[in-house]
């Protein structure tokens, strides 16, 4: 199978799941959502987060691809770009931090590893840029694919509760602790996802 992860950008927005299209759980707060909801309005609010992040912030997701067929994405950003994370009881995320929003990978599709790429290339990202955390609410009830993650699956893949909570635990994934294996996770993501890569990638011979 050809797989490969690229940024997420307004050209292929279209490929993440229809419901996530539409969906502006965490772009707006809880009122403005409501309302984008009831008006119809909620995919064209979601366009316009994304487009205002990326000329903002810049890269804020990726989407997975196997065989040129979409099967899963990530999407993140600072909280200052999350509205809704105000409105969780273990709320604010750390001012050191971008928040892990939301993560969905196809049912035929999971349980092959592409959950833990998914946040291990959000971790190469945002050392890149310089940041020391990545933080997440998680559904400490988890049942079915929605906005939040599995609390669960966040623990797995290195994520440590730095609140706890019986419905929705802050949980936090420090960086720089991730440098020692930044080289591994690189040519991890490199042999699982076979992706293009735009700088040339040293191997061992």
């Amino acid at each position: 199978m050809g797989r490969r992860l690229v940024p997420l950008t307004l050209d292929n927005l279209q490929d993440l799941p229809q419901r996530c299209r539409s969906c502006v759980f965490w772009e707006l707060d809880p009122v403005s959502g409501e309302a984008a909801v009831k008006g119809g309005t909620a995919a064209v609010e979601k366009e316009s987060w994304i487009s205002a992040v990326l000329l903002d912030w810049g890269s804020c997701g990726r989407v997975v691809y196997v065989d040129d067929a979409p099967v899963g994405y990530v999407l993140y950003a600072p909280p200052a770009y999350v509205p809704r994370s105000a409105a969780f009881p273990t709320s604010p995320v750390s001012p050191d931090a971008v928040q892990l929003i939301t993560a969905f990978i196809k049912p035929g599709y999971q349980g092959q590893g592409l959950g833990r790429v998914l946040v291990q290339t959000v971790a190469k990202d945002l050392l890149r840029r310089g940041f020391k955390a990545i933080e997440a609410f998680g559904d400490a009830r988890w049942k079915e694919p929605a906005c939040l993650l599995p609390a669960d699956h966040l623990l797995a893949v290195g994520f440590k509760t730095v609140r706890q909570h019986p419905l929705h635990p802050r949980l936090r994934l420090e960086l720089r602790s991730t440098l020692s294996w930044k080289e591994d996770v690189e040519m991890a993501i490199d042999r699982l996802l076979g992706a293009v890569q735009k700088e040339p990638v040293l191997r061992p011979l």
